[in-house]
């Protein structure tokens, strides 16, 4: 995917801007959250950007995504995010996926699940996902659903001795 990176956020400018555009996404623009939306997950979670730009680790981040691992090889993925101005073709979604999925396999993936928005369902059966059941989160219709790890061959991603501590930078 040309001009656009795929990558952990390791600064503190990159977590404010991941922050930064969840609350954009998810509070302001889908009304999901009052505020913030902050959870327990995010003191364990490894946020993943897209960034698009030369190779200046300030260019602009267009995409969000977290990984979480909730018991030893049970990964999640969500809070996945475009910017509006950079959804067409679904090109920065994919690759955000892509990155999660692969990234987790790396580090001893055994499942991948997350939840996803009804309207997005189709989008993650087209990358290898199926529909386990289908939940309700904050009043709207979700389906829980799992990779293909055999689509998602391990990325070699090193992982970080430890997440960072997300909820203080924000």
């Amino acid at each position: 995917m040309s001009g656009i990176r795929f990558e952990l956020a390791t600064s503190a400018e990159d977590l404010r801007a991941y922050f930064a555009l969840r609350k954009a996404i998810f509070c302001q623009e889908q009304q999901m959250f009052s505020g913030i939306d902050i959870d327990d997950a995010d003191r364990t979670a490894y946020p993943i950007v897209a960034r698009v730009g030369s190779t200046a680790p300030s260019d602009q981040i267009v995409g969000v995504v977290r990984i979480y691992e909730t018991q030893p090889g049970w990964w999640y993925g969500g809070r996945l995010g475009v910017h509006p101005n950079h959804r067409r073709q679904w090109q920065i979604s994919r690759g955000l996926v892509h990155k999660a999925v692969t990234t987790a396999n790396s580090w001893g993936c055994k499942r991948f699940l997350a939840t996803v928005q009804m309207q997005n369902v189709r989008f993650f059966e087209r990358l290898h996902w199926h529909s386990l059941e289908e939940v309700t989160l904050c009043g709207r219709l979700h389906h829980l659903m799992e990779a293909d790890l055999t689509y998602y061959p391990p990325s070699g991603e090193r992982r970080p001795v430890m997440p960072l501590l997300l909820c203080e930078t924000h």
